[in-house]
């Protein structure tokens, strides 16, 4: 059967009843993916509103709480609604973020796009993780530790790793380039995969659980992981040179 360029052939099969292209389309749409390394997912993902976070003051309180967890100061959402396109029935709402000003009960309202980056990386990581942990699925997060604080990562893996609020045993996948994450107070031997590229920058992804040193022996349990890694000795490091191009 020959199909055209745009056509992609597991949707395809998918609506032909094809049970095998069924079962791929499906579990791309229950597992989520983000990568906040592209400057359009950073654009878009924090304009997608929660679910029922409009109509919904449970769902707001339940947002709240999630803040509350690293920040604190905002207290509350203001929602208004913009404009309301009668063809496409689509609505625009502008989000203020409340914060309660100092030494008095008054709040001020901020919008929620001058929050930080960081802020609204949280913000934009909600509605996923949310359906997520109520599906029971897989959420692959690129550059995961981009414009976040070392230990409200850190929270946010705990979350994963907390089997009273990971009750559907969700699993995450993510990618990042902080060393402190390598710790073996946090994830096991084979939770921690490495990328590393050979001379014609091929590159090779394994496991430290599967890793062996030049004796022959694997990795210990109780071994720094962080350590031994920038020092080498598990591969998976950049070879660097001096950057001398500024050399008078």
């Amino acid at each position: 059967m020959a199909l055209e360029k745009q056509v992609l052939i597991v949707s395809l099969g998918a609506k032909l009843k094809v049970n095998k292209c069924k079962d791929i389309r499906d579990w791309f749409l229950a597992n989520k993916f983000a990568d906040f390394g592209d400057p359009f997912t950073n654009f878009f993902l924090p304009r997608r509103l929660p679910k029922g976070f409009v109509d919904d003051d449970s769902v707001q309180k339940k947002v709240i709480e999630y803040f509350a967890s690293f920040d604190e100061h905002i207290k509350d959402f203001e929602i208004e609604k913009v404009s309301h396109d009668t063809e496409t029935k689509e609505e625009t709402y502008k989000i203020s973020a409340l914060h309660k000003k100092i030494d008095s009960d008054e709040f001020a309202a901020i919008p929620l796009g001058m929050e930080s980056a960081g802020t609204l990386k949280m913000f934009a990581l909600y509605p996923e993780l949310q359906d997520v942990l109520e599906k029971g699925s897989v959420f692959f997060i690129d550059e995961l530790n981009a414009r976040l604080h070392p230990l409200l990562v850190r929270n946010f893996l705990l979350t994963f790793l907390n089997p009273e609020i990971n009750t559907n045993h969700v699993q995450l996948i993510f990618t990042t380039h902080d060393t402190w994450q390598l710790s073996n107070q946090l994830l096991r031997r084979d939770e921690v995969w490495f990328t590393e590229k050979d001379g014609q920058g091929i590159s090779k992804l394994y496991s430290l659980a599967d890793f062996v040193d030049e004796s022959g022996a694997r990795i210990r349990k109780d071994e720094s992981y962080e350590k031994n890694y920038l020092i080498g000795k598990y591969g998976a490091i950049p070879t660097l040179k001096s950057i001398d191009i500024f050399k008078g």
